[in-house]
């Protein structure tokens, strides 16, 4: 998940106790910052749904192989579900975190008073909007691991969430013909290998590592008897490289270097990098002296090496976020040689907070028509999901958008020749 709330938990807050408590009360109350809360409206009006530019994202797409690579199942546990919430995301003294916590809600129109399971509404919202997409169109839960120590052990103190293999999987199979899940395992754990066995054999599509947060180096020795296994059962490999800024877990930052990517790539595994690495800085290993560029420089390399043309996939959620250069969403557009090899996510529930993604600041930067701009958020008050999904639809360079081979998704998560 990525995007910037207000500034990273690293960076502390200082105000008097009295200030804090304040500002706790306006969170509780999701009134801390315009631009933070989702309307939540009620369903689609037959007006939005049948609008021309809902009718042309949808047009000239196979329903059936429109799927959502990149969207996140969260929760607090409350239904017996074993997800995790970090403590300090509900403490006052920790403004910031309640604030992270609130925001996130928010956009998944959850309410955060006790009058219903966490877990259970964010499902039901999640499921509610994919009402407005046609049947075949699926979207791929995320499982998230814990992070974990150097030992191998998981360690709760650097979590800042946790959503179990088994309840990915069991939410997936309740909704199969909405959902599919993607596994989360760390490669440090010693019952790793044992856990991905098990994953597969239980029809995971993909795992999800954000190496940053999880403490995972992937030129850890440890990681390449997963990679073999991975390689070996043609799944995916999902990973955040670049900056994080919505997970700040375990803080390791050089684990999110594009190039560290080489590793996994070398053994065989289908690499999606998520975001297209398109957030922060990371160093350029390939010079002596290693300069910090943009990661998103790195990961234009990447993608222009003949050797990974076969496996390096890049997922495009979260690229039209404001944290985000539109210089960047120019290129991606620009490249059709790698439409291909880039896949539609959405990041949900991050469309739901509006001030993330502005139609209007792409419009002033020539990549989206100015009349777009309301219907665009018009839909999102009602459907974030489908906002997202028209949005990039919609924005253009030259008269040409992302083509129709970017939302042809299903096609990479196909094992031995046959999509589940």
């Amino acid at each position: 998940m990525t995007g910037r709330y207000l500034v990273n938990r690293r960076h502390a807050l200082c105000c008097g106790a009295a200030a804090v408590a304040g500002l706790f009360t306006s969170l509780q109350a999701h009134s801390a910052l315009p631009g933070l809360d989702n309307p939540c409206r009620g369903a689609l009006p037959p007006a939005l749904a049948q609008h021309d530019l809902v009718r042309a994202a949808f047009d000239g797409l196979d329903p059936a192989a429109l799927w959502d690579v990149h969207a996140h199942l969260l929760g607090t546990g409350d239904s017996g579900s074993g997800c995790t919430v970090h403590a300090s995301m509900s403490q006052w003294w920790r403004p910031i975190e309640v604030l992270r916590r609130q925001a996130i809600l928010s956009a998944a129109c959850v309410a955060d008073d006790g009058s219903a399971s966490i877990d259970r509404a964010y499902v039901e919202r999640l499921l509610a909007l994919t009402a407005d997409f046609p049947p075949g169109a699926r979207w791929l839960l995320f499982a998230f691991d814990n992070a974990h120590g150097d030992d191998g052990m998981p360690n709760a103190d650097t979590t800042t969430f946790h959503v179990p293999d088994r309840y990915a999987r069991a939410v997936a199979s309740a909704h199969a013909d909405r959902f599919g899940f993607v596994a989360s395992i760390h490669p440090y754990a010693p019952d790793a290998l044992e856990r991905l066995d098990s994953a597969i054999a239980a029809g995971a599509l993909a795992v999800k590592w954000l190496p940053s947060a999880m403490n995972i180096d992937p030129r850890n020795a440890r990681c390449r008897p997963f990679y073999d296994r991975l390689a070996a059962a043609r799944l995916p490999l999902i990973v955040h490289f670049g900056e994080e800024q919505a997970v700040p877990g375990a803080g390791r930052d050089a684990f999110g270097n594009p190039l560290l990517a080489r590793v996994p790539l070398a053994a065989g595994v289908r690499v999606v990098m998520a975001h297209c690495a398109s957030l922060g800085h990371a160093a350029d290993s390939d010079k002596r002296s290693a300069p910090r560029v943009p990661a998103f420089e790195l990961f234009k390399r990447l993608m222009d090496e003949r050797a990974h043309e076969q496996l390096l996939l890049g997922d495009v959620s979260a690229v039209l976020q404001i944290n985000r250069r539109t210089e960047l969403a120019r290129t991606l557009i620009e490249r059709d040689d790698w439409h291909g090899r880039l896949l539609h996510g959405s990041d949900y529930p991050l469309p739901g907070i509006p001030i993330l993604t502005r139609p209007q600041r792409l419009a002033d930067a020539g990549l989206l028509d100015a009349a777009a701009v309301p219907v665009l958020q018009s839909i999102r008050e009602h459907n974030p999901l489908l906002f997202d999904f028209v949005l990039k639809r919609s924005v253009r360079v030259g008269g040409r958008g992302l083509s129709a081979a970017a939302f042809d998704t299903r096609r990479h998560f196909a094992k031995a020749g046959i999509a589940r």
